[in-house]
């Protein structure tokens, strides 16, 4: 089942001179640096441009200050709790939120918050909308029922078809209400022409990276399931002269993981060829720095933004053939898929992108960057998801 985007980029909603703008409150658990606070921010700005008003309710984070620029109001509110009587005190906190601001639609983006929005939007009568940002875990029926909150909202916005499928098919959403809106990338930062050659030079001196080196790059935090071993593996069956692999993004505090893959770096004989990074401020200069950039996700990308964001630049991806990056990757196009934990097949696929004519990158840049300007940037999930919103709006007889 294919759940296909609908959207209107031009809501019809009464202008704020004839009545009071439309209030939206999105809610989730901190502001950290994550693709789900991207996306809040995103929203945030998009809904004050509009003329509508935007309020932001999370437990803060480093990320507070960019709400504020959009000219959004930030609420700190304990939400990132799983406490269920911090969750169950959340209600009332949330409804005097919503009654005090006039607040017409909750946007919920995370479990624990959501519970506590779902029963505040109740008592306040504003409307409950989600967006399903993951592949829930399920494993037992306790879980998924926590998990289910999150398909409960009058509209449910999927970030791909994969994760639309997956809400009707494991947790009955209803198809008539759920949206897929992918994530936006930002292509004025995603955007080759945009980054210098000096940009690219630092990033490469500060990881030392030998001017003719060929880069296979795995951007991700350093945990097991985006495959950082599968990649060690793979490196180690093919021809590695001149080849540097950079696994980029910190551990968060996986400092077991972090050593198990350095004990099989060395294990493997390959300390000159893999390089663990850390933690990278300009992501755009760093695709540049790549020669073939890598998702070796063993579950299931939700989405999938950094195959999205190395496609915007131009890159060969190589991901796994799971989750959303089959509909994020042309296959044999902009890039290759592979079986999730297959090191073999992985090889075999670094092996081909390694091997690309100047020619045929250049083909293969051109395509990737037209795929992602065509359905993943963020002014189309920002008028979507505007549209979304303004869908409910009409259904409460606010529209113009």
């Amino acid at each position: 089942m294919q759940l296909s985007l609908k959207m209107d980029t031009h809501p019809n909603i009464a202008s704020p001179a004839t009545k009071q703008a439309p209030v939206v409150l999105q809610v989730l658990p901190s502001l950290g640096t994550g693709g789900v606070e991207r996306g809040t921010v995103d929203i945030a700005r998009a809904l004050t441009e509009a003329g509508w008003q935007a309020l932001v309710a999370s437990s803060g984070g480093p990320m507070v200050r960019e709400v504020q620029r959009t000219g959004a109001l930030h609420v700190e509110l304990p939400v990132e709790s799983k406490n269920p009587l911090v969750m169950w005190r959340n209600v009332d906190r949330l409804a005097r939120l919503i009654a005090e601001h006039k607040v017409d639609i909750v946007h919920a983006r995370s479990r624990a918050p959501a519970w506590s929005a779902l029963y505040a939007a109740k008592r306040a009568g504003a409307a409950f909308v989600t967006t399903f940002h993951g592949h829930y875990n399920a494993a037992n029926p306790a879980k998924a029922y926590y998990n289910s909150v999150m398909a409960r909202g009058r509209r449910v916005i999927a970030i791909s078809d994969f994760i639309g499928d997956h809400v009707v098919r494991r947790y009955g959403a209803d198809p008539a209400v759920v949206r897929v809106i992918p994530r936006g990338v930002d292509i004025d930062i995603f955007d080759p022409g945009a980054v210098s050659a000096e940009r690219v030079i630092d990033v490469a001196e500060s990881w030392r990276v030998p001017d003719d080196a060929r880069v296979v790059m795995l951007p991700g935090r350093l945990t097991r399931w985006k495959g950082q071993s599968v990649l060690i593996e793979a490196l180690a069956r093919i021809d590695r002269k001149g080849i540097r692999c950079i696994l980029v993004g910190d551990d968060q505090g996986r400092e077991r993981y972090r050593m198990e893959l350095e004990d099989r770096i060395k294990r493997l004989e390959l300390e000159s060829v893999v390089q663990i990074a850390g933690h990278c401020r300009d992501m755009a200069a760093a695709y540049m720095l790549a020669d073939v950039v890598i998702s070796a996700s063993t579950d299931p990308e939700a989405f999938g933004r950094v195959i999205a964001e190395a496609q915007a630049m131009g890159r060969p991806v190589i991901a796994t053939d799971h989750g959303a990056a089959r509909e994020t990757v042309l296959e044999g196009v902009s890039g290759w898929l592979v079986p999730p934990g297959d090191a073999s097949a992985l090889a075999a696929a670094l092996r081909e992108a390694l091997a690309l004519t100047p020619e045929q990158r250049a083909a293969l840049a051109e395509t990737a960057i037209a795929h992602v300007r065509g359905r993943y940037t963020r002014p189309r999930m920002c008028e979507a998801t505007l549209a979304v919103y303004a869908e409910l709006l009409a259904e409460a007889g606010q529209g113009g």
